[in-house]
């Protein structure tokens, strides 16, 4: 299969959803273009192109062919803020325009207003010619010219629309004057025209500058020098010139430039910009530290292990990049539609003016009411109504500790029916600890623990790492077991000499006890039965073919794990927890929690069918894991949820990671997802309504152009607004998801 590599690329002119369904179109349909996604809101065009097909100078040579401007310098990676700094020539070239378009228009908007209140108040017709002029051959140049380069390859779009109603209006109006008709004059209605929808795209770009200030903000957090030691001696240099395994030295209150692990030093950290927590972190050697985190108080020495791009922060910023670039269900319909939109104003503006002549011999009044047709028609909204919600809404969320990796997640989480929960390190803390143990006659507890070191130390499961941490506090050596295999949810097994060593389930290690001692299992079984009625899970040790004694363990349910339950259950959010551990240690967290269903003793391999069972019988189900045994049930889900990844957001299977360890973020993704696909609603009924009922007015006569250009530029800005109005929402405990430190307050 061909490597493929991806391109972000600023694309200028593009104002509508059409445009964009007509670039995607065009590319896709080029040889090695893997996906093209154009972002209406970010002005963007993300492409994904095989090694073996076009260069990236043929795509862009294609877009220009299209009709829309390209910055020929691709962006460089991480830079999210590029397509607003690259635009800003662009925005005062813009402003430059309007404030021309402004000056000009304001007699003629005098003249307009005082038509309403007094017939007498008229500028002399050469007068009004020599305002609108400027206007419409310099301030209105560029949808001239892009209006042509559309109708060039027989497409159409916004440009062609306002190009059409203002240029006839004027056109008419001027050559009224040359051949001295006694008609009435359209100056001030062309001019107005382009003097609102000017105003209305600036408003727009500002607005696109505010829809991603969340992403601003976590590039600002990035520290621009660091402290290198290096030919033993201290020096400065800049963050991005470091090398992997660099020994840096942070002083209290900078932030650390890179990722990596703490060699020397104690000090509080607040690392609040990726997992949410307000609360700081008591970090010393031997602890994994993350770049863009402040050092509160102690001096600390770290060796840096990712640098760059690859640090946590940066990959964060990725994610919410990739995210808002994705295109949610509700928005590749409207899309779809803003594609037969424009062919269709067109026919009815053509209409309107045909028919309104033959009808009452006004040729004057058809023309009026075929330009306000086609001003009121502009698409503008329709093309922002999605993706300015959904780039508000990511950012949105990444500042509270939920990175959505797609649209889709964040539309899809709102339809959720039934959400699975893990047991350990879900609904638990995922640090257990040795509570009680039962040996073997002969066998002491320094023998039980070594064998169970021996063997455990090379597992990542909760379960075994607590065994192995309190054998260390023990001060006990492991046995040299070797040849050790993995048994996924099960236990683990390896040999000592020629004898097998196993830690695992109770029923794991019963198969592979054959000489048991009748008297020891009688009363292991009683006491096995006592720990898991209290809700302590059991891992039974074994060494040759004997079971040389039982530990238990326990893990303290997260904090919030109650009330996120019975929230989820008040929202009609059906609640099972589906865990490997024993039926009896899975009711007794259950009950603890309120979780009515329980699917207990389910192996990793056995969980993506239990999610398909589930999803046959209650709808849509999320799915709530760790991100790493969990992984085939996240991909199987219609959403996963990944807890607690903090710094690791590589978790492939998973749709939303919560960065932070609170179990409602859960609640929180919910809430967040309904308010963005009620913001999304909102705007598709904005941009549909003004249309829907401003065209038939205006066909009909009832609308002026001015009126019609005016209400155009009110469905955008309303839109906007309404947008950027989701920067209030709030996560449930928002008091837990600050940023003291990093300008992100919540």
């Amino acid at each position: 299969m061909p490597s493929s590599r991806s391109q972000e690329l600023i694309i200028t002119g593009i104002s509508s959803a059409a445009g964009a369904a007509r670039i995607e179109r065009i590319l896709q349909h080029l040889p090695g273009v893997r996906q093209a996604s154009v972002n209406v809101a970010s002005s963007t065009v993300h492409i994904s192109l095989d090694a073996s097909g076009v260069t990236l100078s043929d795509v862009i040579q294609t877009i220009e062919r299209a009709g829309f401007g390209i910055q020929r310098e691709p962006l460089p990676r991480g830079e999210a803020n590029a397509p607003r700094r690259e635009q800003q020539p662009f925005a005062r070239r813009d402003a430059i325009g309007l404030t021309v378009a402004v000056l000009l228009s304001l007699p003629l908007l005098v003249q307009l207003l005082g038509m309403f209140m007094s017939p007498t108040i008229e500028l002399p017709a050469w007068v009004q010619w020599a305002l609108a002029t400027p206007i419409q051959l310099w301030c209105a140049r560029s949808f001239y010219v892009k209006a042509w380069r559309a109708l060039r390859r027989r497409q159409t779009n916004m440009d062609v629309l306002v190009a059409l109603g203002t240029g006839i209006a004027y056109g008419f109006s001027t050559l009224a004057l040359c051949l001295r008709l006694d008609v009435p004059l359209y100056f001030d209605t062309s001019a107005m025209v382009v003097t609102l929808v000017l105003s209305g795209r600036m408003l727009e770009g500002l607005a696109r500058c505010r829809a991603g200030a969340a992403i601003d903000m976590l590039l600002a957090l990035r520290p621009l020098q660091a402290h290198v030691e290096r030919n033993r001696a201290l020096i400065d240099v800049d963050a991005d010139q470091l090398r992997l395994g660099d020994t840096l030295v942070v002083r209290p209150g900078e932030k650390l430039p890179a990722d990596g692990v703490i060699i020397d030093g104690t000090s509080e950290l607040d690392e609040s910009v990726l997992s949410g927590e307000s609360q700081y972190v008591c970090k010393r050697e031997g602890h994994e530290v993350f770049a863009a985190t402040l050092n509160c108080t102690g001096t600390l020495r770290m060796k840096a292990t990712r640098i760059g791009n690859d640090t946590s922060l940066a990959r964060i910023i990725s994610l919410v990049e990739q995210a808002q670039r994705s295109k949610a269900r509700v928005q590749r319909l409207a899309d779809r539609a803003a594609t037969y939109f424009i062919p269709i104003v067109l026919i009815i503006a053509a209409l309107t003016f045909f028919v309104g002549w033959g009808w009452s011999g006004n040729a004057l009044n058809a023309l009026l009411s075929a330009v306000a047709v086609l001003v009121i028609a502009c698409p503008c909204a329709i093309g922002l109504a999605a993706p300015t919600v959904v780039m508000v809404g990511m950012g949105r969320g990444a500042t509270a500790g939920l990175l959505f990796r797609h649209a889709q997640a964040l539309e899809q989480m709102r339809h959720v029916d039934t959400l699975i929960m893990d047991k350990t390190g879900t609904l638990t803390e995922g640090r257990p600890k040795v509570v009680s143990m039962t040996k073997a006659p002969g066998v002491s507890e320094r023998d039980l623990l070594s064998a169970a070191y021996g063997v455990e130390q090379y597992s990542e499961h909760p379960l075994a790492q607590a065994l192995v941490r309190h054998a260390q506090a023990a001060d006990i050596a492991p046995l040299g077991v070797i040849n050790v295999k993995l048994h996924p949810g099960r236990g683990v097994i390896g040999q000592l000499n020629d004898d097998v060593v196993a830690s695992g389930s109770v029923s794991f290690v019963r198969e592979l006890s054959l000489l048991g001692d009748p008297v020891f299992d009688a009363v292991s079984r009683a006491w096995i039965d006592r720990q898991e009625e209290q809700g302590i899970t059991v891992i039974g040790i074994v060494l040759g073919q004997h079971v040389m004694g039982y530990v238990g363990l326990s893990d303290r349910l997260r904090s919030g794990a109650r009330r996120t339950v019975k929230r989820l259950h008040e929202q009609g959010v059906h609640v099972v927890m589906l865990t490997g551990d024993a039926a009896r240690v899975a009711a007794r967290v259950a009950g603890e929690v309120g979780i009515d269903e329980v699917i207990a003793g389910v192996l990793p391999e056995g969980k993506a069918a239990t999610v398909e069972m589930l999803q046959q019988r209650d709808g849509k189900v999320a799915m709530l894991g760790d991100g790493i045994n969990d992984a085939p049930a996240l991909a199987t889900a219609d959403v996963g949820i990944a807890i607690g990844a903090g710094a690791d957001v590589s978790l492939e299977a998973a749709d939303i990671i919560l960065t932070h360890n609170r179990l409602e973020g859960v609640l929180d993704a919910l809430s967040l997802s309904r308010a963005t696909l009620r913001r999304i609603y909102q705007n598709l009924f904005f941009a549909f309504f003004y249309n829907g009922l401003g065209i038939p007015l205006a066909a009909f006569g009832l609308l002026n152009p001015v009126i019609a250009g005016a209400a155009m530029v009110m469905s955008s800005v309303s839109v906007i607004v309404n947008s950027l109005l989701l920067q209030r929402w709030q996560p449930s405990s928002h008091s837990h998801a600050r940023y003291p430190h990093s300008g992100l307050s919540q």
